[in-house]
């Protein structure tokens, strides 16, 4: 996929994002009630639009220490394949750099499957989820109810950029790797990648709370109350 067509699906797939949510304020101007199960939704459309804009941007994985991934276990586990490769911590943090730049790909073939379970999901018990004292109930709740959905959509992603790779570390750490497939490190991969994005949602969705007013968005003022 060229840099264009990067540039073009992420901007639509935000746009997409950012239109829902602009629908659902306009709405509530004109019918001032909500259900507590709306204000939810609200707030996982916001959290995960945000969270996604800084993932998306160019070192979004890399640059954030909470969303960045680790070197996967496989490769950490054989010490003598890093021992005879990554002779130093620059070669370490390039090939970490490598796993996260192909995180990119990943998160945005994964985006579009976030946005549909926010708009799909039955909400359970939504004032818990609004009222209680954990700041990231509902991304826990949503990341809960798509479980490893997400890593089935990623797998993909990570082991074609493996396969695809140009950076030769890459290539001479998978040679090393005997009795380990691409799928394995891709699978692995993709599990980071899944924390990392719900992490990256559940930072947003804690700010949201912290400072509600800021969202302009009056379901959300008012679902924690502020007048």
């Amino acid at each position: 996929m060229s840099q264009l067509s990067h540039f073009i699906g992420r901007r639509t797939l935000l746009g997409g994002m950012a239109s829902v949510a602009v629908l659902s304020v306009a709405g509530c101007s004109t019918y001032p009630s909500f259900s507590l199960e709306e204000a939810v939704r609200r707030l996982l459309f916001l959290s995960t639009d945000r969270a996604f804009a800084r993932l998306l941007a160019p070192g979004g994985f890399w640059d954030d220490q909470m969303t960045r991934l680790a070197l996967p276990e496989v490769i950490g586990s054989r010490g003598g394949v890093l021992q005879r490769i990554l002779t130093g911590p620059l070669f370490k943090d390039r090939l970490q750099r490598a796993f996260n730049d192909m995180a990119y790909d990943a998160a945005e073939r994964a985006a579009p499957a976030v946005t549909d379970a926010v708009r799909t999901i039955g909400v359970r018990n939504a004032l818990a989820l609004l009222r209680g004292s954990d700041p990231m109930a509902a991304t826990s709740f949503l990341h809960q109810e798509m479980g490893s959905s997400l890593v089935e959509i990623m797998v993909p992603e990570f082991g074609d950029a493996l396969r695809v790779s140009q950076e030769p570390l890459v290539g001479q750490v998978l040679a090393a790797l005997t009795g380990v497939d691409v799928g394995n490190i891709a699978n692995s991969l993709a599990y980071e990648a899944d924390n990392a994005i719900f992490r990256a949602i559940g930072r947003e969705e804690a700010a949201i709370r912290a400072d509600p007013r800021s969202t302009n968005d009056p379901v959300l003022m008012a679902a924690f109350g502020l007048k």
